[in-house]
């Protein structure tokens, strides 16, 4: 090899190390990377129902899966942004502050592109005794 192609070698040995070795590409981009704490259960007016007030936190880069939910949910960004993609509808991209709604079975799924973590404060109203979340068929 010339003396003249290996700075140009080396340049892309760098570039290729930085890229994949940097902290953001190392961080996993899955849904390991979501956190979810329910601070509140309860049972609702509605027979066989009951409300469920959780706290989800995004990692930068994480994104759940595909899934639905057994009943109702209203969202709040508490903190950062994400983006929200509701089957057959364009992507909603929210921010601190910003409310959402999901309605029972409605395949959809978010995710965090932004450089901080995102908080959201979700509230369910499910059928007791299902599980909140379930993958997307």
């Amino acid at each position: 090899m010339s003396r003249s192609r290996i700075p140009i070698v080396a340049t892309f040995v760098v570039a290729g190390f930085l890229v994949c070795f940097s902290p953001s590409a190392a961080r996993s981009q899955t849904a390991q990377d979501i956190k979810r704490s329910v601070l509140a259960k309860d049972d609702l007016s509605v027979p066989g129902h009951e409300g469920v007030f959780v706290q989800v936190e995004f990692a930068p880069g994480s994104k759940e899966p595909r899934h639905t939910h057994p009943g109702d949910a209203f969202g709040y960004v508490k903190e950062g942004s994400l983006a929200l993609t509701q089957e057959g509808k364009p992507v909603a991209h929210l921010k601190m502050g910003d409310v959402f709604f999901i309605p029972a079975g409605e395949v959809h799924t978010a995710a965090n592109e932004g450089t901080t973590v995102a908080r959201v404060l979700v509230t369910f109203f499910v059928e007791k005794g299902k599980p909140i979340t379930s993958p997307a068929q």
